[in-house]
């Protein structure tokens, strides 16, 4: 234990995600013997990110703007929609150049335990943008874990009474792995969503 600043600092630090006791510590003497300087423009793209950045009204995507970039972008493909559960995870898709179509962000995952029920996620919202005829295809892209496929399940339940074509990414072995360190979970859906070659 600290006085004052300091130990309000690591208490602060350590209630950041992933950051544990040891962590907090480190990262609050960093911060202590840092230069004065880095640590204002640190202290100002806190604020800045706080005061300018919103979500998007369309997708749920971070934006400085009432629509993001993506949605606003008229080249991309508005017939096809791309659930995810975060940002980041926009931005893991972005990277891999292979889609050209809109998202939208539910905004976390169904876990009960953690008290997320499908009406504290932004199902409504993407219920709302099938409305017209525009969208031909959703893509559940989910994380491949107990939550995302519940969450994953859930959307097929909901969305194929519309008559929109659901899809949901593969999953199965990583490029690089070996078989024997798959779990039996992972493997299984290699063997399920093999394809013809």
């Amino acid at each position: 234990m600290y006085e004052g600043a300091v130990q309000e600092l690591i208490d602060e630090l350590g209630r950041l995600p992933g950051i544990g006791p040891k962590s907090a510590q480190r990262l609050a003497f960093h911060i202590l013997e840092a230069d004065a300087e880095d640590m204002r423009k640190l202290s100002e793209a806190i604020t800045a990110v706080k005061t300018r950045v919103k979500f998007c009204t369309i997708c749920g995507n971070v934006s400085e703007q009432d629509t993001c970039s993506i949605c606003r972008d008229p080249r991309r493909d508005a017939s096809i929609i791309c659930v995810v559960e975060e940002s980041k995870d926009v931005m893991a898709v972005e990277r891999t150049r292979s889609f050209r179509g809109r998202y939208h962000v539910l905004g976390g995952a169904i876990s009960p335990i953690d008290g997320v029920g499908p009406e504290k996620l932004r199902v409504r919202e993407l219920l709302t943008r099938l409305s017209d005829d525009t969208v031909q295809e959703i893509i559940i892209a989910t994380d491949p874990n107990v939550e995302g496929e519940a969450t994953a399940t859930y959307l097929i339940r909901t969305l194929k009474p519309i008559g929109v074509n659901v899809s949901r990414l593969a999953s199965g072995l990583p490029v690089g792995g070996d078989l024997e360190y798959a779990d039996e979970a992972t493997l299984g859906r290699a063997f399920a969503g093999r394809l013809a070659v």
